[in-house]
């Protein structure tokens, strides 16, 4: 093995170490900012559950009941083969 070639080899297993290193501080960066968020998360939860047991109970809204609407209740709707007549007399094609 000649000196060239054992510069090439030590090059490369010092690539590959840099790339693992700069892996596990990628990872590590990740891991802190994870726990961050759910930290930040566990705090608020906390101050909401504190903030509604403090507050009084309210009553349930009350559900507003729909008018019915008098529009096709009192109509009917046409027959198929009479909607398909009008639409042929119309200058339609189907």
């Amino acid at each position: 093995m000649t000196k060239e070639d054992r510069d090439r080899a030590d090059a490369r297993f010092n690539k590959a170490a840099r790339a693992a290193n700069d892996a596990k501080i990628v990872k590590s960066d990740r891991d802190v900012t994870t726990k961050a968020v759910l930290d930040n998360m566990a705090r608020l939860k906390a101050l909401r559950l504190a903030r509604e047991a403090a507050e009084p109970a309210r009553a349930p809204a009350a559900k507003k009941a729909r008018a019915k609407s008098p529009k096709k209740s009192a109509e009917k709707a046409p027959a198929l083969a009479d909607w398909l007549a009008g639409q042929q007399s119309g200058g339609r094609r189907t």
